[in-house]
């Protein structure tokens, strides 16, 4: 039994106004000093299957490692909430793969739970609705289609019981750290005691791993961060010569995260006709498109305590490379 809830603000799924906001924040980003873009304008429709092709990768350890985990911990999960009955409440849940496997378990294992998934995209959450109810036929699923806190303060108002909160595949490392800690002490504010969040992290490890993982020999993960200035061009009249970019993305362990720019080959000059406005590039400038902030098991604790939770467990990847770390809030 499947259910969609919609809560988003009047007009914010108005395409218009969707390609303003865009604009916006591409006109304010190619303004300032550095130049940058938001992470979030990577998931168009082209963008959303390029990721999925990187998820994929040989080198992106990442996927395949919360798999791992999921797999091997299913039961270890649900002993800890220890509820006759739960809500499985996911942030992001995307196309919902990973969590896939933590369902058809907990389903299969006669557990009684709800499965909120949460996510801005209407579109995705239809099609996870369909993955689903293919896998899990008579699972209670309320899909919410809205913004993170949104979503969950609409689960507080309108659905009894404990829950567990999933933030997977390291969504955390794209938050600055100043933002991170914002966002995981609003996150314990709409949470009640009894609660519990499941919080995916990348650990640091050997460079020479991280720099593989974001520089893929296929060169996917390039088209992936090209492909917002092909967007620009599609939806805001950019007129960027894509053959005068290119990818860079490294670790930094001064900062602790992998940075990923665009880099200007030549001195040159971008009209945007949306916004009528003409912006300058210097030879080699960079265009900032994301981090990928990465943690050792200490920073996770103290990200953990500060924001007012408490570390149950530490769920490790086998080659050490990744973590799902638990987080209950005491009774």
């Amino acid at each position: 039994m499947t259910q969609t809830y919609r809560i988003l603000k009047p007009g914010s799924q108005n395409p218009e106004s969707a390609r303003q906001q865009f604009l916006r924040d591409v006109e304010q980003g190619l303004s300032q000093t550095p130049k940058s873009i938001p992470s979030q304008y990577f998931y168009d429709e082209t963008g959303s299957k390029l990721f999925e092709q990187i998820m994929d990768l040989p080198e992106y350890y990442l996927t395949d490692a919360e798999y791992e985990i999921l797999e091997r911990n299913h039961r270890r999960l649900a002993e800890l909430v220890n509820h006759s009955a739960f809500n499985l409440v996911e942030l992001g849940a995307g196309d919902g793969r990973k969590t896939r496997v933590l369902l058809e378990h907990l389903h299969s294992e006669k557990i009684d739970f709800k499965y909120i998934p949460i996510d801005i995209s209407e579109g995705a959450m239809t099609s996870l609705q369909e993955e689903v109810a293919a896998c899990c036929s008579d699972l209670e699923m309320l899909g919410v289609v809205g913004e993170y806190f949104q979503g969950l303060n609409w689960v507080e108002k309108h659905v009894g019981g404990p829950s567990l909160v999933l933030f997977l595949g390291s969504n955390i490392g794209n938050f600055r750290p100043s933002k991170a800690k914002i966002f995981l002490r609003r996150l314990r504010q709409v949470l009640r005691p009894g609660d519990f969040v499941l919080m995916g992290f990348d650990l640091k490890k050997d460079t020479r791993r991280l720099n593989a993982a974001y520089n893929d020999k296929q060169g996917i993960t390039a088209r992936f961060n090209l492909n917002l200035l092909a967007r620009i061009n599609r939806e805001l009249a950019g007129e960027f010569d894509l053959d005068n970019w290119e990818f860079y993305g490294w670790y930094n362990p001064l900062s602790g995260a992998v940075e990923s720019s665009l880099l200007s080959r030549k001195r040159q000059c971008v009209r945007i006709g949306a916004c009528g406005k003409v912006f300058e590039f210097d030879a080699w400038e960079a265009i900032h498109t994301e981090y990928s902030f990465k943690y050792s098991e200490a920073e996770i604790e103290k990200m953990a305590t500060t924001a007012g939770f408490t570390v149950a467990e530490h769920y490790h990847a086998k080659n050490q490379t990744f973590v799902d770390s638990l987080w209950s809030i005491p009774l």
